[in-house]
């Protein structure tokens, strides 16, 4: 849910007062996408191109799940846990109670936490309580602020200082442009924005997608531009495609499911300095898996959300297990790293390895990377 339309240039006004009510047309479209979202994960997790990802079981293989060092390297930054809360929402009511609820979960675990698109309070300050209580409830944990491409410079000054963000994610999301009714359908000037964002960021930039994939050579492109970090965000999580047809009444529902997923798109990745996945990631198990594929960390949202919407104590005990499971997944894989999971067997099927060997990758190399482990 950390979505936006193109929006011309706004004052750069990086406090606000407390909470009020956004405008009409942008907190209708939130609310629209917290509803729609919800609504998704309300079917119940989907079988996707995760599913195609099997783990060779090697029986004698395990490690002691108190051995399991979670941190990991992402960019220049040292994450205490391989998982990240991806972008959601801000700029009403609900959505600031939803990032409070985020918040304090990602303080109570160490969980890295994103905000959703901060372009909302950019254009109207008094929507900014939403977003800054992110940092209220967690002073000291890794955030990243979030914003869409197209946005100047300046932008991107203001959520990182409205947020006192670590990192900022800048979101492309040509798709839901193009299905969303307010969207915009001018894409020419995009390669520029995120050049224009890379370079006046005060801090990191994290390009991602929001459910449709990043190509290898979007990749190349990115990394071109001085982009270390990327999520490839694939599809097969909540769809933005089917969120933005739901709202209008003349189709658009081909589109539902357009795009490539995280796992295809870590397969076909180029070299790259760190790659982050979400799109899909419904379990624990989908984060060992991505993981495997060569990320640094996993992140999600939708399970996210439905905690959240619970409250606090959920968000935080929803947060708690994931992280377990993650542990005891890679003591039994024994893997006593997230990198140490690049070498673990696993076997490429169905849909995905039909993609894979496409685009000219020999997936039966992940079925023997342990035999070449020290």
């Amino acid at each position: 849910m950390s979505t936006e339309p193109t929006a011309a240039p706004a004052p750069s006004v990086a406090t606000a007062p407390s909470v009020a009510t956004a405008p009409s047309g942008a907190a209708g479209r939130k609310e629209d996408h917290l509803r729609l979202a919800e609504q998704q994960q309300d079917a119940g997790p989907q079988r996707n191109d995760f599913d195609c990802v099997q783990f060779i079981h090697h029986a004698l293989g395990g490690i002691d799940a108190e051995q399991v060092d979670l941190s990991t390297r992402v960019g220049d930054f040292t994450w205490p846990v391989p998982l990240y809360i991806n972008g959601m929402t801000g700029g009403t009511e609900k959505a600031g109670r939803v990032n409070r609820a985020l918040a304090i979960a990602a303080a109570a675990t160490g969980v890295p936490m994103a905000s959703g698109s901060v372009g909302i309070a950019v254009d109207d300050p008094s929507t900014a309580s939403t977003f800054t209580v992110i940092r209220e409830e967690n002073p000291d944990g890794f955030v990243m602020a979030n914003l869409g491409v197209g946005r100047p410079g300046d932008h991107a000054k203001v959520a990182v200082e409205l947020l006192r963000a670590d990192a900022l994610q800048l979101h492309v999301n040509a798709v839901q442009e193009t299905v969303m009714p307010e969207g915009s359908r001018d894409f020419s000037g995009w390669l520029r924005g995120v050049q224009e964002i890379v370079e006046a960021s005060p801090v990191p930039v994290i390009v991602k997608e929001v459910g449709f994939g990043l190509s290898s050579r979007t990749l190349r492109q990115l990394r071109e531009l001085g982009v270390r970090i990327a999520d490839v965000a694939g599809v097969g999580g909540t769809d933005f495609a089917r969120v933005e047809a739901a709202r209008r009444p003349d189709g658009y529902a081909d589109l539902i499911g357009f795009g490539q997923s995280a796992a295809a798109c870590l397969i076909d990745a180029p070299e790259f300095d760190t790659l982050l996945a979400s799109g899909g990631v419904r379990a624990p198990l989908d984060v060992v898996r991505s993981l495997a594929l060569g990320a640094s960390a996993a992140g999600a949202a939708g399970p996210f959300l439905k905690a959240a919407l619970q409250g606090p104590e959920t968000a935080v005990t929803t947060l708690t297990s994931w992280l377990t499971r993650v542990r005891e997944l890679m003591a039994l894989l024994g893997a006593g790293s997230p990198d140490a999971l690049r070498r673990s067997d696993v076997l490429i099927r169905a849909g995905l390895r039909e993609f894979a060997e496409l685009r000219g990758h020999d997936v039966t190399t992940y079925a023997r990377r342990s035999e070449g482990a020290a």
